[in-house]
């Protein structure tokens, strides 16, 4: 899954590489696309399950919006209880709803969190640093080397005014 989005990322230019070598996603891009896919499962998931729970004995699906609402609370992990599906089917798209719906929706959430409190500008910040830092240190090696050269020159005169 995750090479579908890097290869759809990648194509669609939903991030950029600053001068130290980060990738930068577009947060508004990649929350959409995590909104649209969340739609996405959710209808499909219960489209299919209502055609799986509908007229079946004991099923507490009776309507489109019963499957649609199945899935929001399975993709939340809330689960009233109030709607639940009785056929194997049903079941399966409830799991498939489970396990991707609480990716997606704890992807948007980090997501967001990531913005609110600038974990990602702080792992820029610490790249800028690194590489100011050594930028330094190749300069005063530079000095160091130019230093060591002008005492090599100096010496022999100083020690021949000595005389």
């Amino acid at each position: 899954m995750s090479s579908v989005f890097q290869i759809t990322s990648s194509k669609s230019k939903l991030y950029s590489v600053d001068e130290f070598g980060v990738v930068n996603y577009k947060t508004r891009y990649v929350a959409m696309l995590c909104i649209l896919s969340m739609a996405t499962l959710i209808l499909l998931l219960g489209c299919i399950t209502y055609y799986a729970e509908v007229g079946t004995e004991g099923a507490t699906i009776q309507s489109f919006g019963d499957a649609l609402w199945l899935m929001i609370m399975s993709s939340t992990t809330i689960g009233f209880g109030s709607q639940y599906p009785v056929t194997i089917i049903g079941r399966v798209m409830v799991t498939m709803m489970f396990i991707t719906g609480v990716g997606i929706i704890g992807g948007l959430g980090a997501l967001v969190a990531s913005k609110l409190l600038g974990f990602s500008d702080t792992n820029v910040k610490n790249r800028e640093l690194r590489k100011q830092n050594a930028e330094i240190l190749a300069m005063n090696k530079k000095l160091e080397q130019k230093l060591d050269l002008l005492v090599e020159k100096i010496e022999p005169m100083v020690s021949d005014s000595k005389k």
